[in-house]
């Protein structure tokens, strides 16, 4: 028996522990951290940069030293024929040119000298880097920012269970106390029924929460990059991060538009459009490269052409090759008009962005700065809700209030707990909004 207790409590040990390892701790930071290595668009907006280097050095390649070597091997199964007249009589003889089988052997060595649209690509390969680097920056923020909001609902939904389930506790308590004093024939019927029809609601809305709970649960494991249903433990606390990204001097910051991801973004934009203007113009310019070409070729009227008594005919080639548009029918000016009426609109963009930006900076300081704003004053509404919710429930015990104005109490009391709930809530989204708009960070 006391063998058959180790083993069960070792067991019971070791899915303790299998358990605790299947659940997940994070911190805000922790979260952030993780998600911007697991979550499935930083996760590819990092593959991009990469694919941008290869395309980079892609680019870069086809103005080196390119080598190619080929081996050609034919075999006539019916050799064609030629005709001639040989003697001059009239009389057309047929003929066959060469042997039945042949290989050559070549390899050939090309260099471009000199390509307009090369030296544009080049340009654009490193504008698409850039591109694709400050993509990767603004997926970061947007990822950080949706973590966060997920990681501040979940704190949110905790906290309001933890409130509805002492409300219920509270209100069961009164309900309980009251139906025995009406019992007794010391209390109206209305009173009990007021406080049901306020403990029905408290139970409809802690069910709400609790289900709410699950969902952001599982929003926040969707942008943390883990299955939906794992398990996540949140080790802070909202009214602790709500104190923490209260920071008034933050808004005092010196934000530069220019500095913005958006902004670089649409200057990318604008930079890509004027390099394809140049690209059309550069079409109008001539080519010019250079190669060289040697190799060996063999012919014989049997398959022996691997065999020492072979004879292989060298021979090679160097040339230069000079191309030299002269006339499309207007299709390269067409070209070139379009690439110059989207550079232009790409000017407006950024012009626009950068406008637009400031407006939403100017949007996103207000925000911030009101919602702190809000955080003190619903702090002391809530306090101030309390004291009136136990002043009234200690009338009502007493009998100098009636159940409607409990009730009232109540309803305000409750309301002003959401409230500030979603005041800290607030001051958290905000403020990693104003970071994400301005590419800044704490």
């Amino acid at each position: 028996m006391k063998n058959k207790l180790i083993i069960f409590f070792s067991l019971l040990v070791s899915i303790t522990a299998i358990s605790q390892e299947n659940n997940q701790s994070f911190s805000l930071e922790d979260a952030i951290n993780f998600a911007l290595e697991n979550n499935r668009t930083a996760k590819n907006a990092g593959r991009d940069i990469e694919a941008a280097k290869k395309q980079k050095w892609e680019t870069t390649a086809t103005g080196l030293p390119q080598l190619n070597a080929t081996v050609d091997y034919q075999n006539w199964l019916k050799q064609q024929v030629s005709l001639a007249d040989f003697d001059g009589d009239g009389t057309n003889e047929a003929f066959a040119f060469g042997l039945k089988h042949s290989l050559d052997a070549s390899a050939t060595l090309s260099q471009l000298l000199f390509d307009g649209s090369y030296i544009v690509g080049l340009q654009s390969a490193k504008v698409y880097l850039e591109i694709s680097k400050h993509a990767k920056i603004k997926t970061d923020l947007e990822v950080r920012k949706a973590v966060v909001n997920a990681y501040g609902n979940v704190l949110l939904t905790e906290e309001s269970v933890a409130i509805l389930e002492r409300n219920k506790i509270t209100l069961q308590k009164n309900l309980d106390e009251i139906t025995q004093i009406y019992e007794n024939g010391l209390e109206e019927e209305e009173s009990v029924e007021q406080l049901k029809i306020t403990l029905s609601s408290i139970n409809s809305n802690l069910n709400n929460s609790i289900r709410l709970k699950k969902v952001a649960y599982q929003m926040l494991n969707i942008n943390l990059g883990i299955d939906i249903e794992s398990k996540t433990v949140l080790t802070d606390n909202l009214e602790t991060l709500a104190a923490k990204n209260m920071d008034l001097s933050f808004i005092n910051n010196p934000f530069s538009v220019e500095n913005t991801i958006d902004y670089k973004i649409a200057e990318n934009d604008k930079t890509s459009k004027e390099l394809l203007l140049k690209l059309e113009k550069a079409k109008n310019l001539p080519t010019l490269s250079t190669f060289l070409s040697g190799g060996y070729i063999a012919y014989s009227d049997d398959f022996d052409l691997f065999q020492n008594k072979t004879k292989y005919y060298g021979y090679g080639l160097f040339g230069v090759n000079l191309s030299v548009p002269i006339f499309s029918s207007g299709g390269t000016k067409a070209k070139t008009q379009r690439a110059r009426i989207n550079f232009e609109k790409a000017k407006d963009d950024l012009t626009e962005t950068e406008q637009r930006l400031k407006l939403e900076i100017a949007s996103a300081k207000s925000d911030y700065q009101f919602a702190i704003e809000e955080y003190s004053n619903k702090k002391e509404n809530l306090n101030l809700a309390e004291r009136i919710e136990k002043k009234n429930q200690t009338k009502f015990f007493e009998g100098i209030a009636s159940s409607f104005d409990l009730r009232q109490a109540q309803t305000q009391l409750y309301t002003a707990q959401q409230e500030f709930l979603q005041a800290m809530l607030n001051v958290i989204n905000n403020k990693v909004a104003l970071e994400t708009i301005t590419n800044q960070e704490d």
